[in-house]
């Protein structure tokens, strides 16, 4: 049996962190699902950026959009939308299958709306119904100005996934985010399952403290920091509040470990795979990162729903002169600042494949 499996039977769901077309023209992607495990996916401004700039599957699409006057961002969320409802489509069994735990796409709401919370709202009301699929998540930042379009959003009952977390304390603002969402429905005589996840960047820690930490804490802080988050999500699992809305008919929002590649020459090329393996979590992971565990994994412990060691390490990593709050409010901004430098990079890419066409033309 192959580790994806495994750990897939040991209760963590696999979802790649990757969309181009070319995955679902090659049939790529439905070979992940059957041979791999792999139950979702999720996107975002970078890999977008790649998939138009690198290749050349979307050029026919582009052209045909160009001509019925479409371009911008207009031109790309039709591109997006139509790679992810074949993908939603192709995970549509399993999101079935298990009554919505599973089997879900994300597409994220415009970076550059990133500090406006009314228009962030309403790009996700509006990105989910063009979408016109059950199983797509619109992606929302859980910053200061995302928190309250979230929890409109859920209110709304838009299934959202909460991106750039990157600490406990930023997870916990968003579970709440999302419970209050939930308690207003059930306040307003509404349906309160509305799905969500809770996205928690790893990898991005250790990128941040590369040679900056002794040799023996290299590659340890961002796992620490998931020990933290899992520890206070376990924790909001088993409260009052909580308990309460499950028995009203909500459903828990998972958490996601994203950014699980690894970023350090010197690491195992599965780190984040082997040492965030946790039921009830999702792990999405770049095309890689899946093909190297499928091939050579190996799971080992659970992560420890305490936490384990996480608090002492993370004041080891104290001693030695990292401030994790502030470095938590450097990678918030920072993974905002790139998503939205890889956006204008993307608009830039489709412009200059159209204006390559006119000429052509």
């Amino acid at each position: 049996m192959r580790a994806t499996q495994k750990l897939h039977e040991m209760g963590q769901s696999l979802w790649l962190d990757n969309i181009n077309r070319g995955l679902l023209t090659s049939d790529t992607l439905r070979r992940y699902i059957q041979e791999f495990s792999v139950t979702g996916l999720t996107s975002n401004p970078t890999i977008f950026d790649h998939a138009v700039k690198n290749s050349h599957d979307y050029d026919d699409a582009i052209r045909q959009k160009l001509k019925e006057g479409k371009s911008g961002e207009a031109l790309f969320f039709e591109l997006a939308l139509e790679d992810l409802r074949q993908a939603a489509d192709l995970f549509r069994p399993i999101h079935d299958k298990t009554n919505g735990v599973d089997g879900w796409v994300s597409l994220e709401v415009s970076p550059l709306l990133a500090h406006d919370t009314s228009a962030t709202l309403a790009a996700a009301k509006a990105l989910h119904a063009r979408a016109g699929r059950p199983n797509l998540f619109i992606k929302i930042p859980g910053t200061q100005e995302g928190l309250p379009a979230i929890e409109e959003a859920i209110f709304a009952g838009v299934p959202i996934n909460v991106t750039l977390l990157f600490s406990s304390a930023q997870y916990v603002a968003a579970a709440e985010t999302y419970l209050r969402g939930v308690e207003r429905r059930i306040t307003a005589g509404l349906n309160p399952d509305v799905a969500s996840v809770a996205s928690l960047f790893v990898s991005r820690w250790d990128k941040a403290t590369m040679g900056k930490v002794p040799e023996e804490l290299q590659d340890n802080l961002g796992i620490a920091v998931a020990r933290q988050t899992y520890k206070a999500y376990r924790q909001l699992l088993d409260s009052p509040r909580w308990l309460r809305l499950a028995n009203a008919g909500a459903r828990p929002q998972r958490l996601l470990w994203a950014s699980t590649g690894t970023k350090s020459p010197k690491a195992s090329d599965v780190l984040y795979i082997k040492a965030l393996a946790a039921p009830f979590t999702i792990n999405t992971i770049p095309d890689a990162t899946l093909l190297a565990f499928a091939d050579h994994g190996v799971l080992g412990k659970l992560l420890p729903s305490g936490g384990g060691d996480a608090g002492k390490m993370m004041a080891r990593f104290a001693q030695v002169g990292v401030d994790h709050d502030r470095l938590a409010a450097d990678l918030q901004r920072e993974g905002t600042e790139s998503f939205v430098a890889a956006w204008k990079e993307l608009l830039d890419s489709i412009g200059s494949k159209g204006a390559t066409f006119k000429t052509a033309s």
